[in-house]
């Protein structure tokens, strides 16, 4: 019989603490990159503000009936819960038809979310972000110990990371040394 793991390898979520630090494993969210076909832009656009889907503005991270974050022009990350987005491809084609590309891209990822009072101090050692200048929303590609992740600025005691699912260890390593480092 198939057990499902956690990118981490468990049978359930990891949750970190690290004097004030908290890295918490999530697997509770859904993915899909959503690209705009040419010259569909207008049908994207339409379907996507009826569905309560924002396509925020780059370097943006917006939340309306799903959440979403600019990847590059015309192309976004679609983030739903996974209780009932499990098949969140399928979900947005529904919406989207031929007017955009759709990409599942939940299992090639791993989500940490990161909880402390002062996170810029942790995140000044892993990577280029300025935290204390980035505005709440904020969302940029950034490199964490030689991976490519993507960093959402929820509040300035609350991160996103998504880095790739095959360094999962790796990426929570590089979390918690630097936590360690910052005590």
């Amino acid at each position: 019989m198939l057990k499902a793991l956690t990118p981490l390898g468990h049978a359930a979520p990891e949750v970190t603490t690290i004097g004030p630090f908290t890295i918490t494993e999530r697997t509770d969210s859904a993915l899909a990159s959503l690209a705009i076909r040419r010259g569909r832009a207008a049908d994207v656009t339409a379907a996507a503000s009826a569905a309560g889907i924002p396509l925020p503005p780059p370097s943006q991270h917006q939340t309306q009936t799903l959440a979403a974050f600019w990847l590059a022009p015309e192309m976004w990350m679609i983030e739903a819960p996974f209780a009932t987005h499990e098949d969140i491809r399928a979900h947005l084609l529904t919406l989207f038809h031929d007017a955009a590309s759709i990409t599942e891209q939940t299992d090639a990822w791993v989500r940490f979310d990161l909880t402390a009072p002062n996170l810029p101090a942790l995140m000044e050692r892993l990577c280029n972000v300025d935290l204390l200048a980035a505005a709440d929303g904020h969302a940029t590609r950034t490199v964490i110990d030689h991976l490519g992740c993507y960093l959402i600025k929820h509040s300035a005691q609350t991160i996103t990371l998504y880095g790739p699912r095959s360094s999962a260890e790796t990426l929570h390593h590089a979390l918690t040394v630097a936590a360690q480092s910052v005590l």
